[in-house]
């Protein structure tokens, strides 16, 4: 099992998610709990594509830190 940050941002009438490390991996949604599932399955079908492909899937390395200013 693999574990990436996934990013996910209000939009006006939305929301979207990615992982900065999967890139071109974006799942879009109406509520933040549709979203998740979205990038859930786009996550699942992006790494099994690369795997299906031969292709290295990238390491996770970004994290993420709340900092109060």
């Amino acid at each position: 099992m693999r574990r990436f940050l996934v990013v996910i941002e209000k939009a006006e009438n939305n929301y979207s998610a990615y992982s900065p490390d999967l890139p071109g991996c974006i799942a879009t949604g109406a509520t933040r709990e549709e979203t998740e599932k979205n990038m859930h399955e786009a996550m699942l079908l992006h790494v099994k594509g690369l795997e299906e492909d031969n292709l290295p899937v990238p390491e996770s390395w970004s994290f993420a830190e709340y900092m109060a200013v």
